[in-house]
């Protein structure tokens, strides 16, 4: 409690901080290991936010008991004091509350605030519960206590003292989810910043997941005082789908998001955080492996982000992917799986990206690698073209697309294909030089191929071109990328590329025509006209004399 003279120093005088003074008057170790808060001097007057009168009565132990003094303000500036009485020590603050602010009356709301912003006080603070009033038809103050928080902070014990459940409530109730986390890590870091870390992951995506400023989930606590419960800063975007809640003890309790953003303690911890979350990460993928695939399937795009978004972590990071294969249905290839399974003689790791698993599946790109037997990684979500911009190599194997450049499968060509692909290239050279120009600035090159087995032709791009998926999806996002115009390719095996050979230049110039938007059709893309492309198929298939096959 306080006498007159207190009251008029402490609550009278704004900023003036008791608890800062007794704080400075600790000295060495004590002033070290003090967990104190309130140290503005402005706590007590957020209480006229919501309240048009605050009283205080109050009295000083050794203080009689008409010794009490009331002190009474609007917030306006002024105040009273007077003489009181009150049977025991201590003190009592009435807030008469404003209009419109009648929800912090009532017990379940003042309930949530104490438990969101007090729970790891180590002060108990006790409420009344609420009693049927019959006469005043309403709820009010009983006579039974509860205790409202857990007067502890979880987050600063032992690992030791605390069960698997107890993080699996304290995740509910951190994240606001009813379901239980996947895993979790709790740490305390020691040495140049000393925080603690206890962050989770989800066992499903939250609704608000491809928001990139979305910085819920995070709490950050300076000295155990609550300061936000957004601290995005905290963790890099790819990993915003982490919940918990860090400690700090160098950060200082004025902290705002300017500092968070331009603070050297905030980076370690960032990187702190990062590197932790990805060990978490490394022992489910090693350890708990259905556990992962499920991580995987809820939050692996987000986390491919990572690729392009910290360089320090890349390699990590890229052990920690997994997409689909021609080697099997289920999207779980690693690409330290890939580089397992290697054929013999094989230098690359392919792929080939594609606007859906069906459409990838079905290019015809990967006639060839069928027929040898070589996997090729499925890649079919947004992120992926813009990840491989940042992913030349895994473990020393440059990864390669199977629809750019001229294919060359190196040591998996015997000497007879390669003999076969140059007598073949010398036989169509004419052929080829007649349709680049039949088509003309449609294609910035023909030529032979012998990457298809069924297809007649598909289109490819120039090795560090821009591939024709990625132009289809900066398109589709309203952007305007540099017109590149394809390569088409020729299987001089199918029959209609023969026939080619016989046609005139009218007829060359229709059939060459339809190769090439077959050819787009296949690759996913889209033609310019549509309707010129189906009355000419109409019109050339009305005219069409068997085919020889063989």
């Amino acid at each position: 409690g306080m006498s007159r003279d207190e009251a008029v120093a402490h609550l009278g005088t704004i900023a003036k901080s008791g608890t800062r003074e007794f704080f400075a008057a600790l000295t060495g170790d004590q002033q070290k290991d003090a967990q104190l808060i309130g140290q503005f001097g402005v706590g007590f007057y957020s209480s006229f936010i919501v309240a048009e009168r605050v009283s205080v009565v109050s009295r000083r132990a050794g203080l009689g008991e008409d010794e009490a003094m009331r002190w009474e303000s609007d917030g306006s500036g002024e105040y009273t004091i007077e003489a009181a009485t009150r049977e025991s020590r201590g003190t009592d603050v009435t807030l008469r509350l404003k209009a419109g602010e009648e929800e912090f009356a009532s017990g379940s709301r003042v309930r949530a605030i104490l438990r969101k912003y007090s729970d790891h006080i180590a002060t108990p603070i006790r409420m009344k519960k609420e009693a049927w009033d019959k006469d005043k038809q309403a709820y009010v103050a009983g006579t039974e206590e509860e205790t409202v928080n857990q007067a502890t902070a979880l987050w600063a014990r032992p690992k030791a003292e605390i069960t698997d459940e107890q993080y699996r409530e304290f995740y509910k109730h951190v994240a606001h989810d009813f379901t239980d986390p996947l895993a979790w890590t709790h740490n305390r870091v020691e040495g140049k910043q000393e925080y603690i870390q206890l962050l989770y992951l989800p066992s499903q995506a939250p609704f608000d997941l491809w928001d990139r400023n979305a910085r819920h989930g995070r709490k950050l606590y300076v000295r155990r005082v609550f300061i936000m419960d957004d601290a995005g800063e905290l963790l890099p975007r790819y990993l915003r789908f982490v919940r918990g809640v860090i400690a700090s003890g160098d950060l200082p309790l004025n902290v705002s998001r300017e500092i968070l953003q331009e603070s050297r303690d905030v980076s370690a911890i960032r990187e702190g955080a990062a590197r932790r979350i990805l060990g978490l990460l490394e022992d489910l993928a090693e350890n708990r492996k259905d556990d992962y695939l499920k991580f995987w399937a809820e939050f692996g795009q987000v986390l491919k982000e990572g690729i392009g978004e910290d360089a320090a972590n890349r390699e990590r990071i890229a052990k920690l992917l997994r997409f689909a294969s021609t080697g099997g249905d289920a999207a779980n290839v690693s690409l330290a799986d890939y580089v397992s399974r290697l054929k013999e003689g094989q230098k690359s790791i392919y792929y080939v990206t594609a606007d859906s698993l069906e459409a990838a599946r079905s290019s015809p790109h990967l006639e060839i690698f069928r027929k040898k037997g070589v996997e090729v990684l499925l890649m079919t979500d947004r992120v992926d073209e813009w990840l491989l911009s940042f992913l030349a190599e895994f473990d020393g194997k440059p990864l390669a697309s199977v629809a750019k450049g001229d294919l060359d499968l190196g040591e998996l060509t015997d000497a007879d294909e390669k003999k076969a692909r140059e007598q073949v290239a010398e036989e169509f050279k004419d052929l080829v030089a007649r349709v680049k120009t039949a088509l003309g600035e449609s294609v910035s090159d023909v030529r032979v191929t012998l990457r298809l087995t069924d297809s007649p032709a598909c289109v490819v791009a120039e090795r560090d071109a821009m591939s024709q998926h990625l132009q289809r999806l900066l398109k589709g996002a309203g952007q305007k990328p540099p017109e590149m115009k394809p390569i088409l390719e020729l299987n001089p095996r199918h029959p209609l590329v023969e026939r080619l050979k016989t046609e005139s230049d009218d007829g060359l110039k229709e059939w060459a025509r339809l190769l090439l938007d077959q050819a787009t059709l296949a690759e996913g893309g889209q033609l310019a006209d549509p309707a010129a492309f189906v009355k000419r198929m109409n019109r050339m298939l009305a005219a069409a004399q068997p085919v020889a096959t063989g």
